[in-house]
């Protein structure tokens, strides 16, 4: 019979192209550092949540187009900077007061829809129903996407959804090759989300932490705290890791390295285990 779950976590990628598993490579690198620690690794309820096929079929149409006549150098960068600057620019927000909480335009609300799916799917699968401590994991540009959904929920939530589908269980947002601070700058004091949950229950509280984690060599990675007075509050740590090997760990395709990287897997057991010990 399959123990019952005590934390959820949910991850999700950033931008560039991406695979439905891109997230089995830490899934399998946390699991086994947390019984390391010796807690309950199936005590985790994990949901990926993949997105990049949503825009990948217009990207290669183009690129199909733009790359027949072979008038084009360095293809294979192109193939590169059409998949992930193309993300974020399809991924688009009009400023407002709160950056978190701008306007919404389709594919912003395709992505969106994705991740109350996944939600939906944790909620009334693994977790029976039965809500739990929720922990939050993105990579690069996923952080904001999530940033940005958590804020809408706590701004306009959907009465029609579980307390927990609208983020009152989150107890943890894990952060790695972060450029929130990127999309910060059309405003005068960018404003985070509410974090830990307001309405948290009070045993979870204690242990809610927001960790953001950098590499010195990923350039797209960037230290939250510095944003404002307000991110300051509220990111509990901005923690410098060398992830990778020698060989690309020293360059910026450190960005690329946190998925498989025992240190970091480590870190995560590390708060993962506070929820299931």
């Amino acid at each position: 019979m399959e123990r019952k779950k005590r934390v959820a976590a949910l991850v999700i990628h950033g931008i560039g192209g991406q695979r439905p598993d891109f997230a089995e490579p830490l899934i399998r690198g946390v699991n086994r550092e947390v019984k390391r620690l010796g807690a309950d690794a199936s005590a985790i309820a994990w949901q990926p949540v993949y997105w990049d096929d949503l825009l990948v079929p217009r990207q290669q149409a183009y690129l199909k187009r733009a790359l027949k006549d072979g008038r084009l150098n360095y293809q294979r960068l192109r193939q590169f900077v059409v998949s992930a600057l193309g993300d974020a620019g399809a991924y688009r927000q009009r400023p407002s007061g709160m950056v978190a909480g701008a306007q919404s335009g389709r594919t912003y609300e395709r992505v969106h829809a994705r991740i109350r799916e996944q939600m939906s799917g944790l909620y009334h699968g693994p977790l029976s129903e039965r809500p739990l401590p929720l922990v939050l994991m993105a990579h690069s540009f996923g952080g904001h996407i999530l940033s940005n959904y958590v804020w809408d929920s706590q701004q306009t939530p959907d009465r029609t959804l579980s307390a927990f589908e609208r983020m009152h269980w989150l107890a943890g947002f894990i952060t790695f090759g972060c450029n929130i601070p990127l999309f910060t700058f059309a405003v005068d004091k960018p404003v985070p989300i509410r974090f830990p949950a307001t309405r948290l229950p009070a045993r979870f509280k204690e242990k809610a932490r927001w960790l953001n984690f950098y590499d010195p060599d990923d350039v797209l990675g960037w230290p939250l705290k510095p944003v404002s007075p307000a991110y300051a509050r509220s990111v509990d740590a901005d923690i410098r890791l060398q992830v990778g090997s020698a060989v690309g760990g020293w360059t910026p395709a450190a960005h690329l390295l946190y998925w498989r990287d025992r240190r970091f897997a480590r870190h995560v057991a590390e708060f993962l285990a506070t929820f299931v010990s």
